[in-house]
């Protein structure tokens, strides 16, 4: 059994400038002022938005994945809030977790535009690999960036990613299909402490 689990209202990862931790009903103002004034910032890189994205309706089915995630074991939700005035500025996920054979999920983050290039997504990210490591006996952490994005694939090599290839017509982005350069972290890779 994945204690893991049964535990996701008390689980909180910290490091020493953030606190990651499940998103909660009561996040949505904070979540939608940041996602709204980081659209352009965001929106090159994430698939299209519908036209209800930012509504309360939408973020509670938002919530309502999340949980299921969690309690099924597909996924681990956190949302970045900076301990210095309790401030949500991102989010930091394990999406897509498979256990079996594989042991392995997809890592997925953003950091709202007031807040990059802090060295928050860094923290957030090697914290969430502890996570994956540590407490759920992951083996791999997989991470997909568009070529273009240069800024992403520098940070997540910086962290230790590997580079192994590029995945043609990945995901579709922006209303057309785009290739993404695939990276991985194992669990035997050098970690540097959060």
């Amino acid at each position: 059994m994945a204690l893991w689990r049964d535990d996701q209202p008390g689980t909180e990862l910290r490091t020493r400038e953030l606190t990651l931790r499940a998103p909660q009903t009561s996040d949505y103002e904070a979540w939608a002022k940041l996602r709204s004034a980081s659209r352009k910032h965001t929106e090159p890189w994430e698939p299209t938005w519908t036209a209800d994205e930012l509504t309360r309706s939408a973020y509670r089915g938002r919530l309502r994945r999340y949980e299921l995630d969690w309690k099924d074991g597909r996924g681990a939700p956190f949302f970045v809030v900076r301990k210095r005035g309790n401030v949500l500025i991102g989010a930091c996920n394990l999406n897509n977790i498979r256990r079996g054979v594989m042991q392995s999920a997809d890592i997925g983050y953003w950091i709202g535009a007031p807040y990059v290039r802090q060295g928050y997504a860094r923290q957030a990210i090697r914290r969430v690999l502890a996570f994956a490591f540590e407490d759920l006996s992951l083996n791999r952490i997989e991470a997909a960036v568009q070529p273009e994005n240069a800024a992403s694939r520098a940070l997540l090599e910086e962290i230790g990613f590997q580079y192994e290839g590029r995945a043609r017509k990945l995901l579709f982005i922006a209303g057309e299909w785009r290739d993404h350069d695939r990276l991985s972290f194992l669990a035997g890779d050098r970690r540097d402490d959060v």
